[in-house]
């Protein structure tokens, strides 16, 4: 599907050019394999001229595509997308469906059937988008903080604290779990910093210790 995807896209592409010499050329390059840059370059833009919410679900969906630390699981990316940072406690109702995450972004990622498991519609799209890193300026930071809004939510702290013990219904508990730090390394941020003081100390009151403020 993803492949009748591609050819469907860069058909508009090839005719968006303004002349049949210029089509020709854009042909040519795409039969070649180049001219990538362009094809994620037209779909950017229509991420962007939808509208204010549209455009940054979109982008938001990218990004963690993009940047998390290994394959996000529909569920999972669908629940993330959810969360509002700084939130006291998770709200199903505001999970978004996976038909919508994947319109978002215009057809450049997809889910695996088989593994439900979300991916970037072709293996360039990682290496064309990062060269352009003014579109994530913050990726690491904005992930960092939902991962510890997610594991300061109330219904989290009777949970045990291992990632294991995730349940089904927390989705994202467990990558939350193991990768928030790397993610924080990668973007501390004074929000990131007073998120994870308050997990830290949340986790050492549940082992009767006490952090230094």
């Amino acid at each position: 599907m993803y492949r009748f995807l591609l050819v469907s896209i860069s058909i508009e592409v090839i005719l968006s050019q303004a002349t049949i010499r210029r089509r020709r050329k854009k042909l040519e390059e795409m039969a070649r394999g180049d001219g990538f840059g362009d094809f994620y370059d037209y779909l950017i833009n229509r991420i962007k001229k939808e509208g204010k919410r549209e455009s940054k679900l979109g982008m938001d969906v990218l990004l963690w595509v993009l940047h998390s630390e290994r394959p996000l699981h529909a569920e999972e990316l669908c629940y993330a997308l959810g969360v509002e940072t700084g939130s006291d406690d998770q709200d199903l109702e505001g999970a978004h469906s996976l038909q919508t995450v994947l319109s978002s972004c215009q057809g450049l990622v997809i889910v695996e059937p088989s593994s439900s498991i979300v991916r970037p519609l072709h293996f360039s799209l990682r290496v064309s988008l990062l060269n352009h890193p003014t579109l994530f300026p913050t990726p690491h930071s904005m992930i960092a903080e939902i991962c510890l809004t997610c594991l300061n939510f109330r219904s989290f702290w009777d949970l045990s604290p291992t990632p294991d013990s995730a349940s089904p219904a927390i989705p994202f508990r467990e990558y939350a779990s193991c990768y928030w730090l790397k993610h924080a390394r990668r973007g501390i941020t004074e929000n990131v910093e007073t998120l994870a003081q308050r997990f830290l100390n949340r986790r050492a009151t549940q082992f009767g210790l006490r952090l230094l403020d």
